[in-house]
């Protein structure tokens, strides 16, 4: 089954700190059956950078907002793990899960080395970030992993609130990060967030194979998006992991019109809007809705892909795609007509984790 991302970012006047614009795209989004809203962040302007990220919401705050307006989209910010604490972010995303009621999701990066500055992270050198991640990754798994899925009882007659045997702490200890445990929040109904990265290093690859269930990719290129799907789940399969249940995702900003014509006289016209002198290239899936449906679907079928994650470049950008291809893909029998379910694992087609702690005592 064909499976989508939404990226928000946008030219609309204050669209990035106006709150109705997130709801009205997060609730046109959900209108087309998308996967989620995947928000990008950044941690470092200056005046070069464009007006997006110049006054920007924090992911968190936002998708929080985001979740009381909606019912089924899946919701994921993006977190550096170069410079945020583990617990913290455990405790965050367990609690957008919880308020979501299990829709949230985990974009997990490294950082540039402004980001770091913003931090006080000057002294981590680029060898410090993968390493840094992959114990972060382990805490907030292992955090996330605090109580058991019935550690809470709630029984008012006998006055039990939960089994302290069903609580477990962490007691982490590594080169970057020491914890112990454990979070003070449940699981939610999708038993913990989505965790998604992006990389193309060896070092990204190992790490991704054993902690992540979807991997960005570039767009760019159509054999190098199906070399590097076939190699990470390869490696998947290596961690004892099945391949279908991690996620490859390009990244792409489609421009569709009724007819190819249509498709060129938006181009021109987002062309019109850039500064003087600044050439953009045109998108790789261009053109017509039945197009661009046929290039998905070639993408999908040929192992390229499994969700595709839209950016938004045009400023009717999602309404076109949701309106012109969406229809076109569901005729062709690769993208749902409705939600499978409430949670963004469901919808994606992911097993429920099962908690390290209730595994381990069944073996």
């Amino acid at each position: 089954m064909e499976l989508y991302g939404l990226a928000p970012s946008g030219y609309a006047c204050q669209a990035s700190e106006n709150v109705d614009y997130y709801v009205q795209k997060a609730q046109k989004a959900e209108e087309g059956k998308f996967d989620m809203v995947f928000l990008a962040d950044v941690s470092h302007i200056g005046p070069g950078m464009i007006p997006h990220y110049l006054s920007m919401f924090e992911g968190i705050s936002i998708l929080s907002a985001l979740s009381m307006a909606t019912s089924y989209i899946g919701l994921t910010a993006t977190i550096a793990t170069s410079y945020a604490d583990p617990f913290t972010v455990a405790r965050q995303m367990a609690s957008l899960d919880k308020i979501s009621n299990g829709r949230a999701g985990l974009n997990a990066i490294t950082s540039n080395p402004g980001g770091l500055a913003n931090y006080s992270r000057t002294h981590l050198s680029k060898s410090d970030l993968y390493p840094m991640q992959k114990e972060f990754l382990e805490i907030v798994e292992g955090l996330w992993d605090s109580y058991e899925d019935d550690a809470f009882i709630r029984d008012k007659e006998s006055g039990i609130f939960y089994d302290p045997k069903k609580m477990h702490a962490i007691n982490y200890r590594g080169n970057y990060f020491s914890v112990d445990g454990p979070l003070n929040i449940s699981r939610s109904k999708q038993g913990r967030p989505v965790i998604f990265q992006a990389g193309t290093s060896s070092e990204f690859m190992n790490i991704a194979s054993k902690h992540a269930e979807g991997v960005l990719v570039n767009g760019d290129n159509f054999e190098y998006a199906k070399s590097f799907s076939m190699e990470l789940k390869r490696r998947v399969a290596l961690e004892g992991r099945s391949p279908d249940d991690f996620l490859i995702m390009p990244i792409q900003h489609p421009i569709v019109g009724s007819t190819e014509r249509e498709a060129e006289e938006k181009f021109q016209e987002l062309e019109s809007l850039m500064p003087y002198g600044y050439k953009i290239p045109k998108p790789k899936f261009f053109g017509s809705a039945e197009k661009v449906a046929n290039q998905i679907q070639l993408w999908y079928e040929e192992g390229a892909m499994d969700l595709l994650l839209l950016r938004q470049e045009h400023p009717s950008g999602f309404d076109n795609f949701v309106d012109l291809v969406v229809p076109i893909l569901q005729e062709k029998g690769i993208f749902r007509k409705e939600y499978e379910s409430h949670t963004l694992r469901g919808n994606l087609g992911l097993p429920y984790p099962e908690n390290s702690y209730e595994k381990s005592t069944k073996k």
